[in-house]
């Protein structure tokens, strides 16, 4: 299947930078986009447009001709409420409502697992469970899950909301052996949301084929989705190096260390060291995520 254009929002961040190549095989036109400078050439079919995401004026042009868009840009990180509120809530309106006006078909979103963060690692939840975000960077992830919600059940318009766990190049502490999404898988499940022929509305996690995965990911079969990564190799040396502690939230609850951490602080620097989350690198260009 070769859609006509593809949006790719966030492309100067690490995922959306990751992805830019294998979209462009997927349509005759990509046109990325970001608030940030572009990184690297341009690819053959494809163009950039400096947006920023919090201004319909400069986000409706954009959608001007796209079947589908793939929504990855945002604050990469925990902020004060208010310095989310533009790109991470008012920037996914933008989208969803720019995309619906231009008559695209559906948005592919760069969710989180800090949508659900405060829910118990050995819970195993699955996808419908209620929302319980671990910070407002989860809360925005929330309200543009239920946006995609509200799009396709009045408008028809289709979304595949794939809630990102930890997304860097390889496993790095003891909570990425269950929360691990190697960048061939993040790929992998991109592409199979944006080729699978009819989604609805449709939530699932973004996460490798981890032997100790802590979500229940089943949703994600009829998508194709098929990850072939497992962070088990890395096991010995992240578990000799871990220091348990059950009273630790972000050891305990499903987002990490953004579980445990003030609201409105930022959580990347624990991360480093305590689990990066969300799908992103430690890159915090503005429209990352």
């Amino acid at each position: 299947m070769t859609l006509r254009k593809i949006v790719l929002t966030g492309a100067a961040g690490a995922l959306g930078h990751l992805l830019r190549e294998p979209l462009s095989r997927m349509c005759e036109r990509l046109l990325s986009t970001d608030i940030a400078p572009r990184r690297g050439d341009l690819l053959p079919n494809e163009d950039w447009a400096r947006a920023d995401l919090a201004r319909m004026e400069e986000v409706a042009p954009l959608m001007e001709g796209a079947e589908m868009v793939v929504h990855f840009g945002a604050i990469v990180d925990e902020r004060p409420f208010m310095e989310l509120l533009g790109p991470n809530f008012v920037g996914a309106y933008n989208v969803w409502e720019a995309a619906h006006a231009a008559g695209a078909r559906r948005v592919i979103y760069a969710s989180s697992i800090h949508a659900v963060g405060m829910w118990e690692v050995g819970a195993g939840i699955g996808p419908d469970v209620p929302h319980r975000p671990d910070t407002f960077y989860g809360l925005a992830k929330c309200f543009a899950e239920d946006l995609a919600r509200l799009y396709w059940e009045k408008r028809g318009m289709e979304a595949v909301c794939l809630r990102i766990l930890s997304a860097v190049p390889e496993p790095q502490n003891a909570r990425h052996l269950g929360t691990w999404l190697s960048y061939p898988d993040l790929i992998h499940l991109v592409e199979r949301a944006v080729d699978t022929p009819v989604t609805g509305f449709t939530v699932v996690y973004g996460v490798s084929a981890n032997d100790r995965c802590p979500v229940d990911n089943a949703r994600a079969a009829f998508l194709g989705y098929r990850p072939k990564d497992n962070a088990e190799w890395k096991a010995p040396e992240l578990l000799a190096a871990a220091r348990p502690d059950p009273t630790d939230l972000a050891q305990s609850r499903l987002g990490g260390p953004f579980a445990s951490g003030p609201l409105g602080q930022g959580g990347l620097a624990a991360a480093t060291s305590g689990g990066l989350t969300g799908g992103q690198t430690a890159e915090p260009t503005a429209e990352e995520s």
